[in-house]
């Protein structure tokens, strides 16, 4: 009996053995084919796939970090915030972004429109001049401006020491210290996005449609209005959503003019150690951030303008006539408040500087350290990019896409959010690189890795496929072909890409002062803390350096646009 009993069980066991391996491959074969469905019938290699993935984790964990902190602050803490600082702070930011992003476009569309399409003196020069204040960082700039026009500024000296001034308009009338003075200050240094991307577009602006306006009847005003303003909106909007993204992330020229928006309000309750209320504050500026590109993508998809025609001739270029004079009195006005007055402080107080022994070796101590971070971010970048852009373009799905996005997601956020994420990370689970300066070039990976992958893209895009097809036929891995043969082929704009990471990271202030070790100050640091003491002597030499450096990436806009 026990025996049968066995006989039936071994008999059942082997049947569902026989059910199990007939139904596995057939379940293999599903999520096979699911796998090629994805990849359209090519995936890449697990380690490509991986290094991918990885990336895209590292770029999205700190800013994730901060969001699941600060939804368990506490509601204490929330409606202290709500009731108290928020509301003012948003009215602060609010107002100051747009203020900024709509007189930076009426400079920008203006100054594009008079040296591209007009007889103004000197056009060819103008393009590459007024371009010139993206290389100034906007807290540079407010440094110079405070020197010109501060409280014990040259301006107030001259105004004090000429009576009938004194006497006709009473105390000296400007403040710098206001949110008047933080708009002049970002205006004139964000303005150049507009100029630069409506130059473009203005160039490549079919001449036809402006003669069928014209045959009609419409003056040269109705026909800019009608005719040019339209296919002019995609550059507008493309300038507005980058000044606007900076104004928010701004924190250097905020803070040093004394006005407080949510990024100076980030960067000094963490500098008092509150940081849930930081995490709190995070979270609103990353929602306002994602409002912002949210209506500037419904904004671009319901206006599209497109120029159908098939003859394509170049603009004409317009007499100013009576206007002449007046035209280049406006852009010498914006060049020497926007170039010659910065420059020229920066220049006068190095000299001082100089003279006094600022280049010491505690300046190039300053030096060499923004070299090492900034470099050292650079070169993480140029890494990190490939796997990412060479699976976008050569294997397109949902996942690649996701990773790409992830990837930019630093890039949309100031940075004391970023240097907020770090800290919340490496202080509770990676302790071990903790106060290193490993921590800020990781930082800049995140809030610089797009600059890199866009250099990347546009060289890749030049490649043709065959050339992977080539090498994945003699037996190379993805991940190999991508090191081994498309690598050495991209290799000017992965380089490119890495110039402007590093010259961004330089520049880069709020995840410095947040994140750097005791004792490691960068360039953009000491032009800081010296600018904040009024000891000028110091910071220009710093500032002017920075500048210089700068000048790098500005070369390849001007190539790009």
């Amino acid at each position: 009996m026990d025996n049968n009993r066995e006989q039936d069980k071994q008999l059942n066991n082997d049947s569902s053995a026989k059910v199990g391996a007939k139904y596995t491959p057939t379940l293999l074969r599903f999520f096979r084919k699911i796998w090629f469905n994805i990849w359209q019938g090519n995936p890449p290699g697990p380690i490509l796939l991986l290094f991918g993935l990885v990336v895209a984790l590292i770029m999205s964990v700190p800013i994730i970090y901060v969001i699941w902190r600060s939804l368990f602050a506490g509601v204490d803490r929330w409606m202290r915030l709500l009731d108290g600082r928020i509301p003012q702070l948003l009215w602060n930011t609010f107002s100051l972004t747009a203020a900024v992003t709509v007189c930076a476009i009426a400079i920008g569309v203006s100054l594009a429109w008079i040296v591209i399409r007009t007889d103004l003196p000197g056009r060819k020069m103008w393009q590459w001049v007024l371009a010139l204040p993206l290389v100034i960082p906007p807290y540079v700039g407010a440094v110079t401006y405070i020197i010109v026009f501060g409280p014990s500024g040259w301006a107030r000296n001259i105004w004090r020491d000429t009576p009938w001034l004194v006497n006709t308009f009473g105390d000296y009338p400007l403040n710098i210290y206001s949110f008047w003075g933080v708009f002049f200050v970002l205006t004139m240094f964000t303005y150049p996005y507009v100029f630069l991307i409506a130059s473009a577009s203005l160039r490549k602006m079919n001449r036809n449609f402006e003669e069928v306006a014209r045959s009609q009847g419409m003056s040269t005003a109705r026909i800019f209005w009608k005719v040019n303003l339209p296919f002019l909106r995609p550059a507008i909007g493309a300038g507005a959503i980058l000044i606007s993204l900076y104004v928010l992330s701004d924190f250097g020229a905020i803070a040093m003019l004394r006005y407080v928006t949510f990024t100076a309000a980030i960067y000094f309750q963490r500098a008092s150690f509150d940081t849930a209320s930081a995490s709190v504050l995070s979270l609103v500026l990353i929602l306002l951030t994602v409002v912002i590109l949210w209506i500037e993508a419904r904004t671009r998809k319901k206006n599209k303008y497109y120029q159908t025609t098939n003859t394509y001739r170049e603009p004409d270029i317009l007499s100013l006539g009576k206007w002449k004079s007046l035209a280049v009195f406006y852009v010498g006005v914006v060049f020497v408040l926007s170039i010659v007055l910065p420059v020229a402080v920066l220049v006068y107080w190095s000299m001082i500087g100089i003279g006094m022994g600022a280049l010491d070796e505690r300046f190039f101590g300053f030096a060499w350290n923004s070299i090492k971070v900034s470099g050292f971010a650079a070169i993480l970048c140029m890494l990190l990019a490939m796997p990412i852009i060479y699976l976008k373009s050569r294997y397109p799905s949902f996942i690649s896409s996701g990773i790409d996005k992830l990837s930019y997601a630093g890039y949309a956020l100031p940075g004391v959010i970023v240097g907020l994420g770090m800290i919340f990370i490496f202080n509770n689970h990676i302790p071990a690189l903790y106060n290193t300066f490993y921590m800020i070039a990781l930082a800049f990976v995140v809030r610089f890795l797009p600059q890199a992958m866009q250099a990347g893209e546009a060289s890749l895009s030049l490649v043709s496929p065959r050339i992977d097809e080539a090498a994945r036929s003699l037996g190379y891995p993805p991940w190999k072909v991508m090191f081994k043969v498309i690598l050495p082929s991209i290799m000017p704009g992965v380089l490119a890409g890495g110039a402007l990471v590093f010259v961004s990271s330089i520049k880069e202030l709020p995840a410095t002062l947040m994140l750097r070790p005791p004792g490691f100050d960068t360039l953009a640091v000491r032009v800081y803390f010296e600018a904040t003491e009024a000891i000028y002597h110091l910071a220009a030499p710093a500032a002017l350096l920075i500048i210089l450096v700068s000048i790098l990436p500005l070369r390849y806009l001007l190539k790009k646009y």
